[in-house]
């Protein structure tokens, strides 16, 4: 690899540390001053579309939310096309993005074959997906929890070798379609493992969204015991409508960064009457009522979100976005 990308790898990592330094200074409130959104809506929002959505519109849609100066977009997955042939063109996606100077682009790399693909392309950070339940384990990625975490040892080296940034996902952290509850002392042993492998971020996902703000309170209490507070992030899908609820239970708590969707795109498959992710101009607009700055342009992500939604051939899911799309 060429000097020059180790460079901007190099320089990637120091923008992960100085956004951590960020989201762990708090106002007088007891609120972060800052939260950073990590847009996930090119990839878990779109993987799990049936038609297949056209190359080029991914890449406008990604493009849209550079616009809107998202800082963190999960623009696709490096998985088998067998699996999910949604992301079949992750590598051509990437390649052909407009990326702006600040924003980082990364991807789901469940594998070492899948890292260095992604390294290829061009990404900026890559991520990891664990689960806190056996059987949801098991059912989705054919193996245990121990050795879903075994398997990503081989990747971890790799990424550390040269500097790219690995953030760890966790999945149903506050329900199990299988399960059901799942213990919150189950979530902060993956947490502990994952951060001490070398995962910059960990990412708490509500996946069936059955969350309520009591128990996300319950839950960050018990994963801090392991991980620090300005490394994690909270993951919320609204099948129940609690999803920024649960959010602001988050943040209150302390979690800086955020999960979301644009549009509201994506949800669990395993989840019947799933709503999909909370939708990031939903989020944007209460985090900007309660004074907590961001640096995303709301009316370009809205912008975003109608676009996809119109190729999609539905109503964006966002309540924001539906009462602001007249403007538009």
């Amino acid at each position: 690899m060429a000097a020059s990308c180790f460079g901007q790898m190099f320089s990637f990592y120091k923008i992960f540390l100085q956004q951590a330094r960020n989201c762990s200074t708090r106002q007088r409130t007891g609120l972060p001053p800052y939260v950073k959104i990590v847009e996930v809506g090119p990839r878990d929002g779109l993987q799990n579309e049936v038609k297949f959505v056209p190359t080029e519109t991914k890449v406008e849609f990604i493009n849209k939310l550079s616009e809107a100066q998202l800082p963190v977009i999960e623009v696709t997955s490096f998985v088998s096309p067998k699996w999910i042939p949604q992301m079949a063109d992750n590598s051509v996606v990437l390649e052909s993005i407009k990326r702006q100077r600040g924003i980082v682009y990364s991807a789901l790399t469940p594998n070492l074959k899948g890292f260095k693909e992604a390294v290829s392309s061009g990404v900026n950070a890559v991520a990891i997906f664990g689960a806190a339940s056996e059987t949801f384990s098991k059912k989705n990625i054919n193996c245990s929890i121990s050795e879903s975490l075994q398997r990503f040892e081989e990747l971890m080296k790799a990424a550390k070798e040269i500097q790219m940034p690995v953030r760890g996902y966790i999945s149903c952290v506050l329900g199990c379609p299988y399960e059901r509850t799942i213990p919150p002392e189950k979530v902060a042993e993956v947490a502990k493992q994952m951060f001490e492998m070398g995962c910059y971020e960990i990412s708490l996902g509500d996946t069936i969204g059955v969350g309520n703000p009591g128990a996300m309170k319950h839950l960050i209490s018990k994963v801090t015991e392991c991980v620090p507070i300005e490394r994690l992030a909270v993951h919320c899908h609204d099948t129940y409508g609690q999803a920024l609820a649960n959010i602001l239970a988050a943040i209150q708590m302390g979690v800086a960064v955020i999960d979301s969707s644009t549009a509201g795109l994506g949800g669990c498959p395993y989840a019947k009457g799933a709503s999909g992710n909370v939708a990031t101009e939903d989020v944007l607009y209460m985090l900007d009522g309660l004074g907590i700055k961001t640096g995303v342009d709301l009316q370009k992500t809205v912008e975003a979100g109608c676009f996809i939604s119109k190729v999609l051939g539905r109503s964006t899911q966002s309540k924001v976005g539906q009462a602001m799309k007249s403007s538009l």
